[in-house]
């Protein structure tokens, strides 16, 4: 008895040690964390400098500290989790993007975003693939299979559209944030499918038909995903309109829209959806109907709730790949052959210039024939900052490298330790090399003007979005025909002479007359006697 009790003791202390070391790294890396946004502040002026380089930078000299200090043991406080990443922290980040996404921009070049981020993706994934086939099997680097090749091409096609976020602004350059980044999020959704497919197809007899069932597959998730996403939102916007949780708490509004756009993503997971397609679709649907719905003080509440965790969430992400650069079990692998490791790196930053340069030149093209005014072509400056935005290579990538070359966060063959780290160098050479000088870039090529600065100092807190109709013509309506009550042509001749104004006009009267009465909405809240909604909706009228 007495030797069960003493190893019942000994058994105990070890979990309480444990329980300890995690407490002290948690308390480490909240202090991270605050010093991060602090240093950001300090640093908000600077024309090089942002949130995510100061992350990483702060991450890398975290590290050397805890190599020095650990005897060369280790440099990070936690060990990376693809779980953590995927389920904790990006969907934060995907729905505010899209719960704050300028809706008329993104979806009046809905047809381009969709061109760059799936069709380029496929372009960039089939260059990277071939190349990386071509140049790692000459550099005999270990044995690669067909199936590791094609990974690489999936993990290295994955843009970085958190870093996109804090590099462009969408008031000072709304085109290209809404193209960039709208391009991200499908491109991050379209990676992530064919990085899965890669791994669920028999790669070593391709065929027609699973070709065609590849695209099928593909062309399934991406409706699906965008269909929940969707559906998700309508239904948030029908309960809070229905029950109005305002009458007796402002709290329950905000925790079913946090809650709601939360399950939409995890139910997307649950049904091997995309996610990221899921929850940012979800999000461009609350900011439409739910947040209308809700009482005023709801909505700046949940507005910068869903900032502030999205913000924390980009934050972690960055320390942590900072200080997971520095992770000696992996760089032990490749230290009597850094040559090789750096080679491998060149050659992937070189595949993802050329893949990125191969269709965003192209589609343009293609886009710009599709668009009879000059406004809304992209020019060939706009196209030179589309294409060196999209090469940084982020958390997206880590994961994917992560999920294909290690075993539970650890690596034994040498092989995969060299892609591991040559994924590390290129995802931070990207981030601070292409995320240092893209702001000086934007600045030269799109300057902005003197009257927009004014504008945007003057602009109320509310962001745009929340103020115009989604697919709402806005200011085309009266640059582009003239005023609103211009005599208007046939269904026929105005969808073949103007099909963007067409599809607005017509989503606008479908949405008046039967979306709004039934989910909410700007202008259609329900009257409640001594409800906060009703003095905003005749503010609004």
């Amino acid at each position: 008895m007495g030797f069960d009790v003493g190893s019942v003791l000994t058994k105990m202390s070890m979990v309480s040690a444990s329980d300890h070391t995690s407490v002290v790294s948690m308390n480490l890396f909240v202090a991270l964390l605050c010093a991060c946004i602090v240093i950001g502040h300090l640093l908000e002026e600077n024309r090089w400098m942002n949130e995510s380089i100061t992350a990483l930078a702060i991450g890398l000299c975290t590290g050397i500290v805890i190599l020095l200090t650990s005897g060369g043991k280790s440099s990070h406080l936690l060990v990376f989790s693809e779980d953590l990443f995927f389920i904790y922290l990006l969907p934060p980040i995907i729905f505010n993007a899209g719960f704050q996404v300028k809706k008329k921009q993104f979806f009046r070049n809905f047809m381009t975003i969709m061109l760059f981020g799936a069709v380029g993706t496929l372009i960039s994934f089939a260059i990277i693939s071939v190349g990386a086939i071509n140049f790692f099997k000459k550099m005999n680097i270990g044995s690669l299979e067909t199936g590791d090749f094609l990974a690489i091409g999936a993990i290295f096609s994955a843009t970085d559209s958190v870093c996109t976020l804090q590099v462009l602004n969408q008031d000072e350059t709304p085109l290209l944030y809404s193209l960039v980044f709208g391009e991200g999020v499908v491109n991050d959704a379209t990676s992530v499918v064919l990085f899965n497919a890669i791994q669920s197809f028999d790669l070593n007899h391709i065929n027609s038909s699973i070709v065609l069932q590849f695209i099928g597959n593909f062309l399934y998730l991406f409706i699906a995903s965008t269909l929940l996403g969707v559906v998700a939102g309508l239904l948030s916007a029908y309960i809070i309109k229905k029950l109005y949780f305002g009458r007796h708490s402002t709290d329950r509004e905000v925790a079913i829209m946090i809650l709601m756009a939360y399950l939409s993503y995890m139910l997307a997971e649950l049904f091997y959806l995309s996610g990221i397609l899921t929850v940012f679709f979800c999000g461009i649907v609350m900011s439409h109907y739910t947040w209308h719905n809700v009482t005023e003080s709801s909505r700046i509440t949940t507005k910068h709730a869903f900032a502030t965790l999205s913000f924390v969430a980009e934050i972690f992400i960055f320390l942590y790949v900072g200080m997971d650069a520095l992770d000696i079990e992996k760089w032990r692998f490749v230290s009597d052959s850094p040559g090789k490791s750096v080679g491998v790196s060149s050659i992937i930053l070189g595949l993802i210039l050329v893949g990125r340069a191969a269709f965003v030149f192209p589609l343009s093209f293609l886009s710009n024939l599709t668009k009879k005014s000059p406004c809304d072509k992209i020019g060939i400056k706009q196209q030179v900052t589309i294409w060196w935005a999209g090469l940084m290579r982020g958390a997206v990538s880590m994961a994917l490298a992560y999920n294909q070359f290690t075993r539970s966060g650890h690596t034994q063959l040498r092989v995969n330790a060299i892609m591991i780290t040559s994924t590390i160098t290129v995802v931070l050479f990207s981030t601070v090399v292409f995320g240092l000088m893209t702001k000086p870039l934007v600045r030269l090529l799109l300057p902005s003007p003197k009257h927009l600065n004014r504008m945007l100092s003057s602009e109320p807190t509310t962001p745009k979005s929340f103020t115009v109709p989604l697919l709402g013509n806005g200011q085309d309506s009266e640059s582009d025909l003239g005023g609103h009550n211009v005599p208007r042509p046939t269904s026929l001749r105005m969808l073949l002479t103007t099909p963007s104004h067409t599809v607005h006009y017509y989503w606008r009267k479908f949405d008046n007359a039967f979306m709004r009465p039934v989910f909410g909405g700007r202008g259609f809240v329900p009257f409640v006697p001594g409800s906060p909604t009703e003095q905003s909706v005749h503010q609004w009228q």
